[in-house]
This record gives C-alpha cells, sequence and structure tokens, in this order.
C-alpha cells in the first residue's frame, strides 16, 4: 500500500500538472497525499523539516544561475540582439533552408544562455515568415524550435550555461564542460537526427498537397549585416568563453582551504568551481551587453527587473519539485524504490543513473526538476558504483544531463505547453514532432553516450 501511494502520488503530480495546476501548490499536496499511505509519517513535520528545506537549499544553491540567465536573456531579448541573430542566419540560409535556419537560430540563442521560453517568443514571429515563404507546413514550426531549444544545446554541448548541465556539478565535483567529446558526439545525434525527421516530414506534407497552411500577415526577414551579427553574438561567444577560462584555468589554481570550515559548509572546491565560473561568467556577460547595447535598450532597470520577477516562478517551480522529491525520498518505502532502481544492471551505473532520472524528469515534466530529484537522492551511490566501476564522474555528469532532457518532454512539460500556446497550435497538431525531436533521439543519444563511454571512457 506505501507504494502504491507514493505511484498514485506520482501521477497526481504528472494529471494535474498537465490539468494547468502550478506546481507550487501540486508538489506540497502530492508529497503529503504520498504520506497518507505512511501510517507513523508526521504530516505536517514532514512539510516544514523535509519539504522545506530541500526547496531552499535547491534556491540557495541555484538561485544566482536562474536570475543572471533570466537577466542575461531578458536584456538580450529587449536590446535586439536576440531577433539580429535570428534574422541574420535567416537571410544567409534562405526561406528554402527555413527549417535548418530555424534550429540553428535556436541553438545559438540557447547555447548562449538565452531563456528557451524568451527564445521560442522571438524565433517564432522570424519562424513564421520563413515557413510560409518556404511553403513548409506551419505545424512543424514546434518541433524545429524545440530542437534548436530543448535538445542537443540544452543537455550535450560542453559549456553550455543551461541549468541542466550546472545542476551535476556539486554532487560530481564536475564542470560545465564534463566529457566534452561525448557531448559533442551526442549533440551530433540530436541534431542530426531531428533535422533528417524533419526534413522528411516536409517533403511527405509536400507529396500530399499541404504547404503552409492557413495564411497569416507575413513578416519581412530583416537584412542584417556582418559586423551587426558579430556584435548581437558577442556576449553568447563571451558566457562560454569565460566559462571555459575560469573553471579550468583561473579558478582552480587558487587555495581554497578555507571552505573546510563550517561557516563556508564544510565544502570542497571541487564542488563549486563549476558554478562559480558560471556566476562570474554571467555577470560580466550582463554588464557587456549593457554596455554594447546601451543605445538600443531603453529602459535598462525596467530590463534588469523584468528578468529578475522572470526568474523566481521557473527556480520556485523546480525548486518546489526538488521538495516533493525529498519528501518521497524520506519515505519507508522509497528504500525499495531506490533498490529497484539501482538493482536495474547494477554492474552497469550509467544505464541505472539514466533510467532514473529520465522516469523522474517524465514524471514530473521538468528536466532539471527530475534531474535533481534524482541526483539529491542517488548521485552517492552512482559515485560509489562509478568508483568501482572505473567510470570517471565527467561521464556521470553528461550521462546524467542528457538523460534529463528526454522524458521531460512529454505532454504535460511546460515548455511544450508554452511553445503550443505562442505558435497558436495544439498538441494534435504539432505534439509528434516534438515528441519525436526532444524526447526520441535525444534518448538514442544518451544510449550511443553511454554505449562509446562505456567502451572507451570519457573524454
Amino acid at each position: 500500500m506505501e507504494i502504491i501511494g507514493v505511484v498514485l502520488s506520482l501521477l497526481g503530480l504528472m494529471y494535474f500538472a498537465y490539468r494547468g495546476i502550478n506546481v507550487l501548490i501540486l508538489a506540497p499536496l502530492m508529497a503529503l497525499f504520498a504520506c497518507l499511505f505512511h501510517s507513523s509519517t508526521p504530516y505536517l513535520a514532514t512539510y516544514t523539516q523535509i519539504f522545506m528545506p530541500a526547496l531552499g537549499s535547491y534556491l540557495l544553491k541555484y538561485f544566482p544561475i536562474f536570475l543572471l540567465g533570466s537577466i542575461f536573456g531578458k536584456l538580450m531579448n529587449d536590446s535586439g540582439a536576440a531577433g539580429i541573430i535570428g534574422n541574420f542566419i535567416a537571410g544567409k540560409l534562405g526561406s528554402e533552408r527555413g527549417l535548418l535556419a530555424v534550429v540553428l537560430a535556436c541553438g545559438l540563442l540557447t547555447y548562449g544562455g538565452v531563456s528557451l521560453f524568451v527564445v521560442a517568443f522571438c524565433m517564432f514571429p522570424i519562424a513564421n515568415s520563413l515557413f510560409q515563404n518556404g511553403n513548409i507546413p506551419k505545424r512543424l514550426i514546434p518541433g524545429a524550435i524545440a530542437l534548436g531549444s530543448f535538445t542537443f544545446t540544452m543537455t550535450a554541448l560542453p559549456g553550455t550555461p543551461a541549468i541542466q548541465n550546472a545542476i551535476p556539478m556539486p554532487y560530481f565535483g564536475t564542470t560545465a564542460f564534463a566529457a566534452p567529446g561525448l557531448g559533442v558526439f551526442g549533440a551530433l545525434i540530436m541534431f542530426t537526427l531531428g533535422m533528417l525527421w524533419l526534413d522528411r516530414r516536409v517533403k511527405k506534407a509536400h507529396l500530399k498537397g499541404e504547404g503552409f497552411g492557413e495564411i497569416f500577415e507575413k513578416q519581412e526577414i530583416t537584412r542584417v549585416s556582418g559586423i551587426q551579427f558579430l556584435k548581437a553574438i558577442s556576449p553568447l561567444i563571451i558566457v562560454v568563453i569565460l566559462n571555459y577560462i575560469f573553471s579550468k584555468i583561473l579558478l582552480p589554481g587558487f587555495e581554497y582551504n578555507y571552505l573546510s570550515l563550517e561557516q563556508y559548509g564544510s565544502t570542497t572546491s571541487s564542488k563549486l568551481i563549476g558554478l562559480w565560473s558560471l556566476i562570474i561568467s554571467l555577470t560580466i556577460s550582463v554588464v557587456i551587453l549593457i554596455i554594447i547595447f546601451k543605445d538600443k535598450l531603453k529602459n535598462v532597470v525596467e530590463s534588469l527587473n523584468a528578468g529578475t520577477f522572470g526568474s523566481l516562478l521557473p527556480i520556485f517551480n523546480t525548486a518546489s519539485e526538488v521538495g516533493y522529491g525529498a519528501t518521497i525520498a524520506s519515505l519507508s518505502s522509497f528504500a525499495l524504490i531506490k533498490d529497484s532502481v539501482l538493482g536495474i544492471t547494477p554492474n552497469y551505473p550509467l544505464i541505472s543513473e539514466a533510467i532514473s532520472i529520465n522516469i523522474l524528469a517524465g514524471i514530473t515534466g521538468s528536466a532539471s526538476g527530475g534531474l535533481s530529484i534524482a541526483l539529491e537522492a542517488l548521485a552517492s551511490n552512482y559515485l560509489e558504483l562509478a568508483k568501482a566501476a572505473n567510470i570517471s564522474p565527467e561521464l556521470l555528469h553528461r550521462v546524467a544531463s542528457m538523460a534529463c532532457g528526454g522524458f521531460d518532454t512529454l505532454p504535460h512539460n511546460g515548455a511544450v505547453i508554452t511553445l503550443l500556446t505562442i505558435c497558436g497550435l495544439t498538441h494534435k497538431k504539432s505534439y509528434f514532432d516534438i515528441g519525436m525531436v526532444a524526447v526520441v533521439f535525444p534518448f538514442i543519444a544518451t544510449c550511443s553516450v553511454i554505449a562509446i563511454g562505456s567502451i572507451v571512457g570519457s573524454f
């Protein structure tokens, strides 16, 4: 009965999230619902002493990344830099290659740290015009944006400032550049399979006589010069370069003996350098962005405030899911669930890690939420198993990051619902393609990275 309570709680979380109930309300309710099946569990104490501390711990650890990432994305949007990048790529490739233009533009923006929500809002008008000019079915726009925003730049490419790449760092003592070769390999699989799929869908639609569909007001692609493009893309390049310099060269060279003191968390520098590097890189890039585009930003303070407020709901939603996971992990029945997950190929921790993260990300409808829940409960176990199997923490990091970007994009995922809303389309019309490029192909890429990493190790 206890395990049934946990299963019903997880199903309830997924169902009611799909129905639109905010996770800030839903997560604690579903956590306490699971507690009802555990007679010895004190409900109020579980909420205040387990759920809330776990939520607070996540906020303390990752709030700067959410905050700075949201501010950076807002400034890129308000300055017009994001639009310049999208228009430049679209202009170079042309409407006949509208699919590729949209995917590359989205990938470039998200790899530079722009929020996928900002990218969706920014890219839809450009995609709409490109697809109309190229007579590509409008229903494929969400799939193209999802491929460029929800997949290889979010979890696979080394150095990406996405939170999904930052979460494993303190657990495994790694940086955002963990297993770079395998990350690039996985990214190429996602990109290649995704493009082949979308191209095939366009050809099949044309054979059936289907074109863009209902005609919308046409938006012309603005001509952008090479200098304008370089100016717009420079903050994105700076984020990646600075992140590498600080994480690999500068910060590791200092002494951090003071971190062993209780007042600093009795920790080690290896667990913090990755986060510190991202914080410094994003901060410097925000300042540079403001300087470069000071004449384009109508109100810097307003943009900073909007970016700040824009970070609050995403991080609290994710932190609430972490609190839910911590509550479930504290229940007596979770020991059986944990043993079952670890019991899946116990001699192959990479496979066990990928399965557990994928399952939890799918249930919660959140890549970062599922990843955080899984690592909070099981990271230490995976490290022990990996050490025994001579598997590097960098490989654990890359597999964990890539695994969270698979089943998370099921129909109840918040980003999916937002993307379809922006595009004015429904699940029935467009989710099949989103599911293929953002669920199926990332899962294949993760399996491929596990296979190669198991044979040759991390690189």
